[in-house]
């Protein structure tokens, strides 16, 4: 069986220093043809941030996912690696089924939805996190992080929607609660109101405290805390 240790777990936590600041903001992706990779990235509906050239020997363009930190770049002479040799590059979504949709929508081939098929690391398909053979469909449980889907670039550089609603423990401090997008925070909004509802059939009334509970489902989701009932 997996295991996944938590900074609670090991007793291992931030630097003792806690006064740097770490901020992952640039990933470099190999590519063979960089308009083509500038128009795929673009029909994926990513930011344009740069795309600058010194004559014909140096060229870097960046793109950014919406509501990402982190930013890619490709270009020429950026990257000794091989083109399409970047893979398990995971991309956190709360809404499996709409990212797939999104791209479908762009005309971007997109796997169907799958999930870890229990614990095994070996056999024929492309290893990812959760192992190396893949289950048709979205996990039943439909459980935070075990959902996936993949699409790559025109190089082969492999990308991965992963389904994330609740965050494990550690991840995010319970009073640090963000969103980055709207659609984020309306997903977290629905849930939470799905949630209230099992909640209000329980007490047998209407809460009239419900902001209050909205409030504390959302921040305790995205913390990893014990949800309210």
């Amino acid at each position: 069986m997996t295991t996944i240790e938590t900074e609670r777990e090991t007793g291992i936590g931030p630097s003792a220093s806690g006064s740097i600041d770490m901020k992952l903001e640039v990933v470099v992706i190999p590519v063979s043809d960089v308009d083509r990779a500038k128009a795929f990235y673009a029909r994926l509906g990513w930011r344009l941030d740069a795309d600058f050239a010194s004559g014909d020997d140096w060229r870097v363009i960046q793109f950014t996912p919406p509501g990402s930190a982190c930013s890619v770049i490709f270009g020429r002479n950026v990257t000794a690696a091989a083109p399409g040799s970047a893979r398990g590059l995971y991309l956190i979504v709360s809404d499996l089924e709409a990212a797939r949709q999104d791209l479908l929508d762009r005309s971007i081939e997109v796997s169907a939805p799958f999930h870890g098929a229990g614990d095994l690391h070996a056999g024929p398909d492309e290893p990812y996190l959760f192992g190396s053979v893949r289950a048709g469909g979205i996990d039943p449980k439909r459980g935070s992080y075990s959902s996936f889907a993949s699409f790559s670039d025109p190089d082969g550089n492999g990308w991965l929607f992963q389904e994330v609603t609740t965050r494990l423990p550690g991840r995010i401090a319970g009073d640090g609660a963000t969103f980055a997008s709207a659609t984020d925070l309306a997903a977290a909004l629905r849930r939470a109101a799905i949630a209230h509802g099992e909640h209000e059939t329980r007490t047998g009334g209407h809460d009239e405290n419900w902001p209050d509970w909205y409030a504390d489902y959302i921040v305790r989701e995205q913390a990893g805390q014990e949800l309210p009932t």
